[in-house]
């Protein structure tokens, strides 16, 4: 697969297909990776390949990914949409849609605030987000889980610098979904789907919270995964909704 190069920062990218730019950004949490569509709860970059030119990413620092960087302890989560947002001014791209799952949907609404009018549309599958009752759920999946593998092939990388880069990630704005405020979403024009679910790190009231929020947010139905019937019904209405602001976009 082919990389993308910007300083100390390593992207590992795959695309397929042709037509309007589709970014979609795998779940996994801190380990974000290309291979994670293989076993993901729907496969969206095989899905979408005869629609659009789609476009995936291993997440710098992803275990098991082939992108690497800095653990950026000042902005991590504008870090990441500085890799995304790279890659596609790499890549000749400049306006796009966004599919995030997982983490991938904080990181959907960093693109959109990071470069306004950028993303036309984005689709927000189970996102992560703040559980007031579990408020560390991530960072102890971070510290415990991801952190323990990256040290091991990593050993200029501490508890130190992990403790650091965790606490700016999930506990410097401790509410909604880190990475952007609930203000900026209220005032967030762009057209947003929401795929919610509701298990630890994905709060069903943080889909709730988007769709009163954004003007322009809508949701699949819920729930959504429980059978092969209810998936493909979800499935479509993320296609019909892509499909749409495409459209808009070709106009």
């Amino acid at each position: 697969m082919p990389y993308y190069d910007n300083g100390s920062v390593r992207i590992r990218y795959d695309e397929a297909g042709s037509g309007f730019p589709l970014l979609v950004i795998p779940g996994g949490g801190l380990n974000s990776r290309i291979s994670n569509w293989s076993t993901a709860v729907y496969n969206f970059f095989d899905a979408f390949k005869d629609e659009y030119r789609v476009i995936t990413m291993d997440q710098r620092n992803a275990n098991e990914g082939e992108s690497a960087g800095p653990l950026d302890t000042t902005d991590p989560w504008g870090a990441f949409a500085d890799d995304q947002l790279g890659l596609m001014d790499d890549l000749g791209v400049r306006e796009f849609m966004a599919l995030g799952c997982c983490i991938g949907g904080p990181f959907v609404l960093k693109l959109m605030e990071r470069s306004p009018g950028r993303v036309l549309a984005g689709v927000l599958c189970q996102p992560v987000g703040h559980r007031p009752e579990n408020p560390d759920v991530l960072y102890r999946s971070g510290r415990d889980v991801w952190a323990q593998q990256l040290m091991a092939r990593r050993p200029d990388i501490t508890d130190a610098h992990v403790e650091a880069y965790l606490h700016a990630l999930y506990r410097v704005n401790p509410d909604f979904v880190y990475s952007v405020s609930r203000e900026f979403v209220s005032n967030c024009r762009t057209p947003i789907l929401v795929m919610p679910d509701d298990v630890a790190p994905h709060p069903y009231q943080v889909c709730e919270d988007i769709l009163a929020l954004a003007p322009n947010a809508e949701a699949t139905i819920y729930p959504w995964k429980d059978t092969p019937e209810l998936k493909a019904k979800a499935v479509e209405r993320v296609s019909s909704f892509l499909n749409a602001h495409k459209a808009v976009a070709a106009r």
